[in-house]
């Protein structure tokens, strides 16, 4: 086998099919012998972080509502929400009504609500915004993401870390958990893990297949390179890790805890409820990822947004609920983020436009609840923008200090001052 078609080969196991083999065929001997050795080095961790991603700019100022600003409702005679229905926290703000859900967390002492949220020279396309979010450098020079950073960082002078130390609840993983040695878990469903061959050079599926059937894998051709002892046990390792992981997921899905009532194939609360099953399965796991889309209300915001917060809201608050019946609340710290806000006048199409800062929330039996960070001042704006007042880097720095239990600036690449928010 050539060098190249080794690097390429490994290349595809990390981020193209590692984590979508089937069940179907019978797993190899050679992975047999080592699969329960395996399963002895993974342990559950106790602190796990789910990040719920709202896909689309979500309108943090019609999510939490400065319903006591009469610039807020002169800027939104068509969209803002009248004081009378606002879920109110203070004098000031409140939720929206549709996110009653979320209400009766913070009502338990379970949320945290981290206001103007943002970063300095905010970009407003979604793909730019995204990954600023992702790989934590507005600067666009990191082409790895923060959680991938974080465990890598973990592994550091050991064997690569292994694919279900992040899963995400998505078609194709988020470039967050993307490292430089770390590609983890994806898949929509339990039902989703497979060998998508379409997707993959011939020579992948060759050895993949070789490595099935407990052959040695062939030279590429006479002349060529021989792949080396290293590349096949890579190719190996990664085949039973993959392997073992889809059995994982699969068998906890069968388990007996079943999640909260009501989720669909792909919703939000389908992706947490099956969170929650890996999580009671023990799932040597550190990071889900999680994600509800539709936030670019450009024209005809006020229903599709009520649904939007209605399904986050329900799904959040099932979750925590859950958790709490099979005492596992403690382990769990769910953080939600948008790539931005949006802009604080309506549109003529009865939506709003991209912005810029935009609430974050916090949820767990570990959070300080309540209110951080003020409202962003809806009377002094950036050219119809509101002004952060939050780097979402001291988030993240909390995170990973406070929860995460690692030092932020090795992750962060820089000195961001932890947020007080977890105890």
């Amino acid at each position: 086998m050539s060098h190249d078609l080794i690097y390429s080969t490994r290349r595809e196991f990390l981020h193209g099919t590692l984590g979508t083999l089937s069940l179907s065929a019978t797993m190899p001997a050679f992975l047999v012998r080592t699969a329960e050795a395996a399963r002895e080095e993974d342990k559950p961790n106790d602190k796990i972080l789910v990040m719920v991603q709202l896909a689309g700019g979500n309108d943090g100022l019609n999510t939490v509502v400065p319903y006591a600003d009469d610039n807020y409702h002169r800027a939104r005679p068509g969209l803002a929400v009248k004081p009378a229905d606002v879920l109110k926290i203070n004098d000031h703000v409140g939720l929206h009504p549709a996110l009653g859900g979320m209400k009766e967390l913070y009502d338990d002492g379970l949320l945290a609500i981290v206001q103007g949220v943002g970063y300095p020279n905010p970009n407003r396309s979604h793909f730019k915004s995204m990954d600023i979010w992702h790989t934590a450098d507005p600067g666009g020079r990191k082409h790895t993401g923060w959680l991938g950073r974080y465990i890598d960082n973990c592994c550091k002078g050991s064997d690569p870390p292994k694919p279900n130390a992040a899963i995400a609840l998505m078609p194709e993983a988020p470039l967050a958990l993307m490292g430089r040695d770390f590609s983890p878990l994806a898949f929509q469903d339990e039902h989703s893990l497979r060998w998508r061959s379409k997707n993959s050079s011939d020579n992948a599926r060759k050895l993949f297949a070789d490595l099935n059937d407990g052959r040695p894998a062939k030279p590429a051709g006479k002349g060529k390179k021989k792949h080396s002892n290293e590349a096949l046990n890579f190719l190996r390792r990664a085949t039973l890790e993959a392997r073992l992981g889809a059995a994982e997921v699969h068998t906890a899905a069968k388990g007996r805890v079943h999640g909260p009532t009501g989720g669909r194939r792909g919703n939000l609360q389908g992706q947490l409820s099956l969170v929650l099953q890996m999580i009671a399965a023990d799932f040597p796991t550190s990071v889900y990822y999680v994600s509800l889309g539709g936030f670019d209300t450009h024209a005809n915001q006020t229903n599709r947004h009520r649904q939007l917060l209605t399904q986050l809201g329900t799904a959040l608050r099932s979750f925590m609920a859950e958790l709490k019946k099979h005492k596992l609340a403690d382990r769990v710290l769910v953080a939600s983020f948008s790539e931005f806000g949006r802009r604080v006048g309506q549109n003529a199409s009865g939506g709003t436009d991209h912005g810029t800062a935009a609430p974050m929330f916090l949820m767990g039996t570990r959070i300080k609840p309540g209110m951080h960070h003020k409202h962003p001042a809806l009377d002094r704006l950036d050219g119809g923008d509101l002004i952060h007042g939050c780097d979402f880097r001291r988030v993240y720095a909390a995170i990973l200090r406070d929860w995460l239990e690692t030092p932020p600036q090795r992750i962060l690449h820089g000195q961001f001052a932890p947020l007080k928010i977890i105890i």
